[in-house]
């Protein structure tokens, strides 16, 4: 079996487990779909909306969280980690909104990566979801999983991204980035399938008999 034949393989069975998926982040708007997004950095999605159930239904706007400080916005995320450096972000970028954006999230890649503590995978999260721009944003997990089920050999998360495009048709990219991230967390986990027991893994390869070690990210 070849990574095209692997690819369709995956695409059938995470049809098959997820035929509707919802986005696992809460937000109000695109921009607390940003914050949510630059939150759930290092920190479960879980975590980011119980913290954040409190902030949005007050505090959904640029201007609000300029006019917070950063200070009172460090208090308000204080159960996320590394929330220093994120309050920072937060405070830093909702400035750059309000002044150079008129309080409007940026709808391309160049603009949204040049915001602080905003990345390639947050752009990518927040053109698909935000925007619905076809996007495969690709994350250490989502990583692991291309490579257990032989779709990529990359050695990082840029290399992956690009063999994930090539092999799925870019209609599904923006379902698919979901349905690998619910089915490594259901199925796939790091520490407990090792690529031999998950319907996915023993679909790919059949006959593997030893735990696979990926390469990471």
């Amino acid at each position: 079996m070849n990574n095209v034949q692997r690819a369709k393989k995956v695409s059938q069975i995470l049809n098959k487990i997820y035929p509707k998926i919802e986005v696992p982040l809460k937000s109000r708007n695109i921009f607390t779909l940003l914050i949510s997004v630059l939150l759930s950095a290092q920190c479960t999605d879980i975590n980011v909306n119980n913290v954040t159930r409190d902030i949005y239904p007050k505090y959904y706007k640029p201007e609000h969280f300029v006019k917070l400080g950063q200070k009172k916005i460090e208090k308000l995320i204080k159960k996320i980690g590394i929330f220093r450096i994120k309050a920072k972000s937060i405070y830093n970028l909702s400035k750059i909104l309000v002044k150079k954006y008129n309080g409007k999230v940026p709808k391309t890649f160049e603009e949204l990566e040049v915001l602080p503590g905003v990345g390639h995978k947050t752009a990518s999260v927040v053109m698909s979801q935000g925007f619905g721009y076809p996007t495969f944003p690709v994350d250490t997990h989502i990583h692991r999983l291309a490579q257990r089920w032989g779709l990529t050999n990359g050695k990082n998360v840029v290399q992956t991204e690009k063999d994930l495009k090539r092999l799925f048709p870019k209609k599904s990219w923006n379902r698919l980035h979901l349905q690998i991230i619910f089915y490594g967390r259901e199925f796939c986990k790091a520490r407990e399938c090792y690529g031999i027991s998950c319907k996915i893994c023993t679909t790919c390869y059949p006959n593997r008999k030893k735990p696979i070690i990926v390469n990471k990210a």
